[in-house]
């Protein structure tokens, strides 16, 4: 992300600002700048007396600009970093008073996780004109896979399209969670490894060939063997396989059918471009689209709504999960 690296870069060559205000849905962010500011900007022997984390939930906003307001010692500079910030919401707006007049020589960091600040209102703009406000946005699904690679080039590793896409689709947009298990990748294997389905089979625990990717491959294929053989598969470890989350992948990708058949040009760069997938997989579209008529995919995506719900015990509680699914499967490939 380029702002973030921006935002890095600056801290590193000591153009600091007062307040690094930091907001948003994606949490990862957040926690990495606060994380790299709580780190760079003193040294090890001026952070006992001039670094203070505090918690949103154990202060009031009085707290925290009295702590502010304070004088480093022996130090250029003091670090007042504030977690869970978002704690404060009902209050939040009580910090404009600061932020229009900050200590210069405070570095503030607010963590707002889940939650933004109204760019209407007086905080924002002082704190925009003083300091820094970085809103972390959460990750479209068909942008994670472009950030795992992004990362793992950044660090001597390559990764295959599908070893990518089953990350993401076993731990979805987390990028904490994510990033979690790349860092266990990285342990178990070389710089310069291209990372492969295989890989995550052993060292992470996903089936490289029973998961929701490879079930909407058999299904796109109207291979019902195969499909069957997945949803035996999930019957036997439903906690790592919930009906609702297969239902949701398959309707994106029928809606992406469906998009694909609206299409003038479908050519692969095109078909990627519309559909926002990587061109690896444009095949697997264009051939489930010949598979799938207009008409049908209409009828599948019908299908998967009168499953959302029944998934959700309306009609259906005596249905165990399981035999819904190899119910669904067997309307919409047949």
């Amino acid at each position: 992300m380029d702002e973030v690296k921006a935002l890095v870069t600056d801290i590193k060559s000591g153009r600091l600002k007062p307040i690094y205000f930091l907001m948003g849905e994606e949490p990862y962010y957040i926690d990495k700048i606060s994380d790299f500011i709580e780190t760079t900007v003193l040294q090890e022997h001026e952070r006992e007396f001039n670094q203070m984390v505090l918690y949103g939930k154990d202060v009031t906003i009085d707290d925290i600009t009295s702590n502010a307001k304070r004088f480093p010692m022996m130090a250029d500079y003091q670090v007042v970093i504030v977690k869970e910030a978002q704690e404060l919401s009902r209050s939040i707006d009580k910090l404009t008073a600061y932020a229009e007049q900050p200590q210069p020589s405070t570095i503030l960091v607010v963590n707002y996780k889940y939650k933004k600040i109204d760019k209407r209102k007086k905080l924002y703009q002082a704190i925009n004109k003083s300091g820094v406000v970085f809103e972390s946005k959460k990750l479209y699904d068909n942008k994670v896979p472009e950030w795992i690679r992004r990362v793992l080039a950044g660090q001597g590793y390559t990764i295959t399209p599908k070893a990518a896409e089953m990350l993401v689709e076993y731990l979805g947009t987390d990028l904490s969670k994510i990033s979690n298990e790349l860092n266990k990748l990285k342990i178990l294997l070389p710089e310069g490894t291209q990372i492969k389905p295989d890989h995550i089979e052993e060292n992470i625990g996903i089936s490289k060939d029973f998961n929701n990717f490879e079930l909407r491959k058999a299904v796109g294929m109207r291979n019902s063997f195969k499909a069957h053989q997945i949803a035996h598969y999930f019957a036997e470890n439903p906690k790592d396989n919930p009906i609702v989350v297969t239902i949701s992948l398959l309707h994106g990708f029928f809606s992406q059918l469906l998009h694909l058949h609206g299409l003038h040009d479908k050519s692969p760069r095109a078909v990627a471009s519309a559909l926002r997938i990587n061109p690896y997989f444009v095949n697997e579209y264009i051939s489930a689209s010949r598979n799938y008529p207009m008409k049908k995919v209409s009828m599948v995506i019908s299908l998967l709504h009168e499953y959302d719900v029944k998934s959700k015990g309306v009609g259906a509680k005596s249905v165990p999960q399981d035999q819904l699914l190899k119910e669904l499967l067997v309307r919409i490939i047949n």
